[in-house]
């Protein structure tokens, strides 16, 4: 894919229609207080208009305490078809009733749960977006097999075990969606999908540079980066590290991320896995 995209400043009709089924995947990058990047699973984000992107909220998270810090987010809408929509937009205010607010708690998933409903949505103003771009799955599907092959190539041995087993199963089942993200030189988060991703080791994550091969290459190396990944079954994971730039393993040209920072986002409790965080006694009761 080349990096020279048409740049669009508003959504077609058909954009806006294509958001409005349920089950999509909706990707939000935002900068946490230390200026790295984070991403998280946005199943309700959508298009409201030619000029704004909205989301409803029903569980806490880190994107929403870092989008009210810094509005400069990252965005990515994957349709059932195939076909993504990325781009930047810039948050301005949140909203606890309204037309959005409705449309979101009148949507079958939120209707009909008795635990939990959307009970604020948050605004954001489209920057810039690219249009339909399909998946280029014979891309993706030869430098996912490129991938396996220099997996079995790595001799990266690890030091500690800051990817746990359950990490590594889920990051290497290659039908899982995988996407990383950095902070480009504007100060937005760029989103690129890396579906051929695997594991090399308990400490690195690897992918064939030979899919979206020029937005790999424009990432900026020992730049930390943010690596999500997450299965059909609602199980996902988020890591940073380091982006080592593209190496050779056996001849096959692979990105490499060397993983520092592990966070599971998953209900009930988001929290971080590694490093590990003290167990602090209850002193108050």
């Amino acid at each position: 894919m080349s990096n020279q995209r048409e740049i669009r400043k508003l959504f077609s009709e058909s954009d806006i229609k294509d958001f409005e089924p349920e089950m999509k995947v909706g990707l939000l990058a935002t900068i946490n207080e230390q200026g790295l990047p984070h991403l998280t699973l946005i199943s309700t984000l959508r298009a409201s208009s030619p000029t704004e992107v909205v989301f409803g909220q029903f569980a806490e998270g880190l994107s929403k305490v870092n989008i009210r810090k810094n509005p400069k987010v990252g965005f990515l809408i994957l349709t059932l078809d195939r076909n993504t929509w990325r781009g930047k937009a810039k948050f301005t205010h949140i909203e606890r009733s309204g037309k959005e607010f409705d449309l979101f708690n009148n949507l079958p998933m939120f209707r009909y749960n008795a635990y939990f409903g959307i009970h604020t949505v948050y605004y954001l103003d489209l920057v810039e977006q690219y249009g339909k771009e399909p998946l280029p799955m014979g891309s993706i599907v030869q430098a996912a097999l490129k991938t396996l092959v220099a997996k079995m190539l790595s001799s990266k041995k690890a030091k500690r075990e800051v990817l746990n087993l359950w990490t590594r199963q889920l990051i290497d089942k290659i039908a899982n969606l995988k996407f990383l993200a950095y902070i480009g030189k504007d100060g937005y988060p760029v989103i690129i999908p890396v579906i051929q991703a695997q594991t090399s080791g308990n400490e690195h994550v690897i992918f064939a540079a030979s899919a979206f091969n020029e937005e790999i290459k424009a990432i900026p190396v020992n730049m930390t980066v943010a690596f999500f990944c997450m299965s059909f079954d609602m199980e996902d994971v988020l890591l940073r590290g380091t982006y080592q730039g593209i190496q050779r393993i056996g001849g096959i040209q692979c990105g490499s991320i060397a993983v520092n920072w592990v966070y599971s986002p998953m209900p009930p409790k988001p929290e971080q896995v590694y490093p590990e965080t003290k167990l602090e006694p209850v002193t108050t009761f």
